[in-house]
């Protein structure tokens, strides 16, 4: 399946209705009322971030610094330069800093959908506006809320988070659980949240993130390609990768229109539910199949109780890649010209943004 990708981490509020987010709430505390508890959460472990960073200058000229970090941290220089100067990718986007947690994840977000049509339930706060998804840095909140979302009938999920954007709020720093990565995703995920700092229309998740998933992508094949030559060994474990990616994307969404009709049929509440479990019994088998989980892990995959928002979630990350490709070469392969284009996607009606992504050729 999909390698887990780096998410547009906003402390979100304590409902879905419009109650700001905790930058705004942090001016005008009058509006804590009723979400004392989740924003103190996010505003206390926000601000240890943000306070235990260190320049990642500083840090390279320790006395003692083992290499492993060493090699890392001068490779996110080197991205956050390349973004910069090569995908004119805004530099408030962060990375100039580094802060070690005390964890192995960095957090996790919920994210729930209707059970029986693919559609997100979501939060909404001003800036980012609406978004499929609630983040936590501590994983029993996560599960407590996946319990009441659970309770209420939606199909829920609990995903670790890989990185962050908080929009050029604050110049973000690389964490210490993704000093783990490979050089290559390591590499995107400098990509991927800049590009969030540089291009983002509020309320709409599909765009913002298959945005950033494009620029991630071709900034990775560029860099290297530049860096290291084609026959770079990064660059092609990163093309391995797409090429399963890209197959399993193809997959999630043959069975995802599945769902869309059943869904919209007439049939009634028990049939669906019964078909609901029989098309998600067919994917994972054809899953299987096709090879895109590895052996050791076919048994577990196959148990899981697979649902909607699996769908939604994957597919919110990997949707309008043959219009942004239409639109790069359109910008003459620039990517300061490119952005500009995706930017005149925000002028259009909401129906005809979500037909650019469905593009399929």
């Amino acid at each position: 399946m999909p390698k887990p990708l780096p998410l547009l981490l906003i402390p979100l509020p304590c409902r879905t209705k419009k109650i700001p987010r905790i930058f705004t709430i942090l001016f005008f505390p009058i509006l804590l009322t009723g979400c004392l508890p989740y924003l103190f959460h996010l505003g206390k472990e926000q601000s240890s971030i943000i306070l235990g960073r260190e320049k990642i200058e500083d840090i390279l000229k320790l006395p003692g610094l083992d290499l492993k970090t060493k090699q890392k941290l001068n490779l996110i220089q080197e991205a956050r330069n390349f973004a910069i100067g090569e995908l004119a990718l805004n530099e408030k986007g962060g990375f100039e800093y580094y802060t070690k947690l005390d964890r192995e994840e960095i957090g996790w977000n919920v994210s729930a959908s209707e059970a029986l049509e693919l559609k997100s339930y979501t939060w909404w706060f001003p800036i980012a506006g609406t978004v499929p998804y609630k983040g936590f840095f501590d994983k029993q909140k996560a599960i407590s809320l996946e319990k009441e979302l659970q309770k209420e009938g939606y199909d829920t999920r609990i995903r670790a988070i890989g990185g962050y954007s908080t929009l050029g709020w604050f110049s973000d720093p690389v964490l210490s659980p993704q000093l783990s990565w490979p050089d290559h995703r390591l590499v995107g995920l400098v990509f991927h949240e800049m590009a969030h700092a540089t291009v983002y229309l509020p309320g709409d998740s599909t765009l913002n993130e298959s945005y950033a998933s494009y620029v991630e992508e071709k900034g990775i094949e560029r860099y290297y390609t530049l860096k290291e030559g084609t026959s770079s060994t990064n660059l092609q474990k990163f093309k391995k990768e797409k090429l399963k990616r890209e197959v399993t994307i193809k997959l999630l969404q043959k069975y995802a229109d599945e769902l869309k009709t059943l869904y919209a049929s007439d049939l009634d509440t028990e049939n669906k539910w019964n078909q609901k479990r029989s098309i998600m019994a067919k994917f994972k088998e054809e899953v299987i199949q096709k090879k895109l989980v590895p052996e050791e892990k076919a048994k577990e995959f196959l148990t899981r109780d697979w649902n909607n928002e699996d769908f939604l979630g994957a597919l919110r990350y990997h949707s309008g890649e043959v219009s942004f490709e239409s639109l790069f070469i359109k910008s003459g392969e620039d990517f300061r010209q490119f952005h500009k284009e995706v930017k005149k996607l925000f002028e259009l009606p909401e129906e005809t943004r979500k037909q650019f992504l469905n593009e399929t050729r």
